[in-house]
């Protein structure tokens, strides 16, 4: 069985990209050495949104990953810097990563909001338009070159 964890994440202004930035390449620094890691990719959609989905061994290796390091620390931040901010997890049988289209799909029906200081109009319900599926960029795990 396969780990899968989408993240969605919604900043609520151009100037809390700096920040997002810097703790989002330490954060991917970190998933690439995690112990559990298969693999991920990172989506910049519309209107300073980002998705994540990494592939992992278990619940507990991605779980041992979000407690640590850069990604912690950036966690408490989210909910000030976003106003739209959601997550959803299933176990699937197989490795591959799922498309952005399955993973739009999963956040509607069994995704749900992370708690953020300022929500907006479509946090709550999940209304967000679907993502854009061109640019996403790989996360692979240390050690093993892109294909």
């Amino acid at each position: 069985m396969t780990f899968i964890s989408v993240t969605r994440l919604r900043l609520r202004s151009i100037r809390h990209l700096p920040g997002f930035a810097w703790f989002a390449v330490r954060s991917r620094n970190q998933a690439s050495g995690a112990a559990g890691f298969r693999g991920g990719a990172v989506l910049a959609d519309r209107r300073w949104t980002f998705w994540t989905v990494t592939a992992w061994d278990n619940r507990d290796s991605m779980r041992d990953y979000m407690t640590t390091g850069p990604h912690r620390s950036v966690m408490p931040r989210l909910a000030a810097w976003c106003d739209e901010a959601s997550i959803v997890h299933w176990d699937q049988a197989h490795a591959e990563l799922p498309t952005w289209a399955e993973a739009d799909r999963r956040m509607r029906t069994e995704g749900r909001p992370s708690k953020v200081h300022r929500p907006g109009e479509h946090h709550a319900a999940l209304s967000f338009p679907p993502p854009r599926e061109t640019g996403a960029a790989p996360i692979m795990p240390a050690g093993r070159a892109k294909a």
